[in-house]
């Protein structure tokens, strides 16, 4: 008997990949969602037409169903984790809530990371609502055995998604010989996981009762350093040999408290996970798509289309900003 699963989304970076390897593995899929995605709805997925934040179309949309599982790829605050208490409870067999690795120990005291690693960013808000979204379901868990599985992606990525702030705004410059910004010093450790490889982990979960009322992280066990993440890109891009500029995260966070934010709450530190949990619940996993591999199939998705080529010019002009004063505070570059 199949599984029968419900996404909330299903069709984003992440959950595209999942939503297609459920189906192969035969789960009955249904997909809650707005349907405005430009990643298409696979095939045989049910779509249940509904927006999350909406109760009134959410409870159109949910009719009587009930699932074996209900994951949520969209949860972002303690009060989405409320509204899908209320939702689900006696609805389903398992939740599973999409968090982030971002919500480990920011930085971290000892590496790698493990799923016992304490809970605490004190740089980003992003984080801190994923860890106040857990703490909710831990606590409804204990208190009223809500079937609650928690997963927690690090930086996960498809064909659309450069791993570099800045997008193809980043790879126009460097394909123009010009040079570009990398945070810190260039060699902090970094984890980059294709979204095929992640859901092989996450499908495995699904349905499984040890899983209820544990939290995981799915990655890849390949480290790279950034500078060998641009070097990489813009050889893939057929690009000169790049010119790195290394500028301190927080000197970035006075020019753009956006990036400054993502890169003090997260990419700035050094990040390798230890995946042996996720191995031990699920056998048949392991990330098996290394990162040249994923980077050749971003540049084909990006040289496929000049569409997809945009060139954000405000970013641009930052850049520039930020390399002239680099320059001037190191005038020996």
């Amino acid at each position: 008997m199949s599984l029968k699963v419900l996404f909330i989304g299903g069709t984003g970076i992440i959950s595209s990949a999942c939503s297609a390897l459920a189906l192969e593995r035969g789960v009955d899929l249904y997909l809650l969602n707005r349907g405005k995605s430009f990643r298409p709805v696979p095939e045989r997925a049910m779509v249940l037409h509904g927006d999350i934040r909406d109760p009134a179309s959410t409870a159109t949309a949910l009719a009587d169903h009930t699932f074996d599982v209900v994951v949520n790829w969209i949860a972002f605050s303690p009060e989405h984790i409320e509204t899908d208490l209320n939702l689900f409870r006696g609805r389903t067999g398992q939740y599973v809530f999409i968090s982030s690795a971002s919500a480990y120990q920011t930085p971290p005291a000892s590496l790698p990371i493990t799923e016992s690693t304490v809970l605490h960013n004190p740089f980003w808000g992003y984080s801190r609502n994923k860890i106040a979204c857990e703490e909710r379901l831990v606590k409804a868990y204990r208190e009223e055995n809500f079937p609650a599985t928690i997963v927690r992606p690090s930086h996960t990525y498809d064909q659309t998604l450069l791993p570099m702030d800045g997008g193809y705004t980043v790879i126009n410059r460097m394909r123009q010989g010009k040079p570009v910004v990398v945070h810190g010093d260039g060699t902090s450790l970094w984890t980059l996981t294709h979204h095929r490889d992640f859901a092989k982990g996450l499908i495995g979960l699904l349905g499984n009762p040890a899983t209820l009322g544990e939290s995981f992280h799915i990655t890849s066990d390949e480290v790279v350093t950034w500078d060998q993440i641009y070097r990489l890109f813009a050889e893939v891009a057929e690009a000169p040999t790049p010119t790195l500029i290394h500028v301190p995260s927080d000197v970035i966070a006075a020019h753009d408290s956006r990036w400054g934010e993502g890169l003090l709450g997260d990419k700035a530190h050094c990040m390798i996970f230890d995946n042996q949990k996720i191995k031990r619940f699920v056998p048949d996993f392991t990330a098996t798509i290394p990162l040249f591999q994923g980077a050749r199939e971003i540049m084909d998705w990006y040289d496929g289309d000049p569409s997809r080529q945009k060139v954000d010019e405000k970013f641009d002009a930052m850049l520039e900003t930020l390399i002239a004063a680099q320059s001037k505070a190191m005038p020996s570059m």
